[in-house]
């Protein structure tokens, strides 16, 4: 006799193998810790302070027109992994650009900023190697390392020292520094030049996610690692999301000729990954045209994040100082970060909401994004939002 679809999806007890995951749920719930996927319209219909948008290049015309077009010429995806049929002139054409624009020797692009950062960290490392990561790196470095085989040490929150002594300890391995610039949690900056100089006398390469920095730190928005003084450095790769300040879709890894010709050749999220759209590719070649054309995007989104930080401490409330564009407001509970995100959204103010395991320390926070083109006028009403609307042991 053929089993139900009903008597096929329990044990012999009856029960489903997936009860375990009520269990979770209802523990998550109490918790404060569920999400949900909540489609937002098309048109702008709230002050957006959520997304990573920090140029205002989404909606640029140059930019979705780009996109447009290749979407008619090239088609609706890249049709295959990169090493097959999905690299386009677009991808070399983008990667080229990349390159110049950072000032790096090449560049390769991934379908994703996540992809981008798990190709690195894996090809760059291995089994008998040595990671040293700083504590609050992003989710997809913290893959990259799991996924790597490699011996992984965590040191301390913007701690050179902490690095410096954990590569003494290698012994002779081959190493790896693995740090964001601008970490996404509370928007607080690397100490990159340093962390380069502990890499020098231990002889260690360094990866760099400028995800939070590219597009708006450095001269002309040309990133962290600019800002750096690490433009060039042969010991020295950097890793970006194009879905940021680009305000498109994709990943890049930048560095050394031969350290991109390993992961064109080495790199699993390269090759067994349909490479990225080339519409996508377009908008975010259009988009740095953007940027090189008018630097001044990058200048103002550091600036709105200073003025939006020293009001939001001023009326009382536990914000970051900024060093991009992130701007952190903590909250005394993962419920209260989520009560109050609701009530900005339903007073028209669209801020991020992050609770763990988003955070690293277990803190839940507002996240919000300084964007270019924010008015004096946006400003007062999002602080007068947010003053409003905090939870009590949050307000003055």
């Amino acid at each position: 006799m053929t089993a139900t679809p009903e008597q096929a999806s329990t044990t012999p007890t009856g029960e489903s193998v997936f009860d375990w995951i009520d269990a979770r749920a209802q523990a998550r719930a109490e918790a404060g810790l569920t999400h949900r996927l909540s489609p937002r319209p098309a048109g702008a219909v709230t002050l957006d302070l959520a997304s990573t948008d920090y140029l205002g290049l989404a909606r640029d015309k140059r930019v979705v027109g780009a996109a447009a077009a290749a979407a008619l010429r090239w088609g609706a995806g890249a049709t295959g992994a990169r090493p097959a049929s999905g690299s386009t002139e677009v991808h070399t054409e983008l990667e080229y650009e990349l390159a110049k624009f950072c000032g790096a020797p090449a560049a390769l692009v991934f379908s994703s900023g996540f992809l981008a950062n798990l190709g690195a960290v894996t090809a760059l490392s291995g089994q008998g190697s040595a990671i040293v990561a700083d504590q609050h790196i992003h989710a997809s470095l913290i893959d990259g390392c799991r996924l790597a085989k490699a011996d992984v040490a965590v040191a301390g929150h913007r701690e050179p020292a902490r690095v410096a002594h954990a590569l003494s300890t290698r012994g002779d391995r081959r190493a790896l520094v693995v740090t964001d610039s601008v970490f996404a949690v509370d928007g607080d900056l690397a100490p990159l030049p340093e962390l380069a100089e502990v890499c020098r006398t231990h002889g260690a390469g360094l990866l760099v996610a400028d995800v939070h920095g590219f597009g708006v730190l450095g001269p002309g928005g040309r990133g962290a690692v600019a800002e750096a003084g690490l433009v060039g450095d042969a010991n020295v790769v950097t890793t970006l999301s194009l879905a940021a300040a680009l305000g498109g879709q994709g990943g890049a890894v930048l560095g050394p000729r031969r350290v991109i010709r390993h992961l064109v050749d080495t790199a699993r999220a390269l090759h067994f990954d349909t490479g990225l759209a080339p519409a996508s590719a377009a908008a975010a070649l259009a988009a740095l045209q953007v940027l090189r054309a008018e630097p001044e995007r990058a200048e103002r989104a550091r600036a709105v994040a200073v003025e939006l930080a020293t009001r939001l401490r001023a009326a009382g409330l536990a914000a970051s100082e900024p060093a991009a564009a992130l701007v952190s407001v903590r909250a005394p509970s993962a419920q209260a970060a989520l009560d109050w995100a609701r009530a900005c959204q339903a007073a028209g103010v669209a801020v991020g909401c992050a609770r763990p395991p988003a955070g690293p320390d277990q803190v839940s926070r507002l996240r919000l994004t300084a964007r270019a083109e924010l008015t004096e006028a946006d400003l007062d009403r999002v602080c007068e939002v947010l003053v409003s609307t905090a939870p009590a042991p949050a307000k003055p």
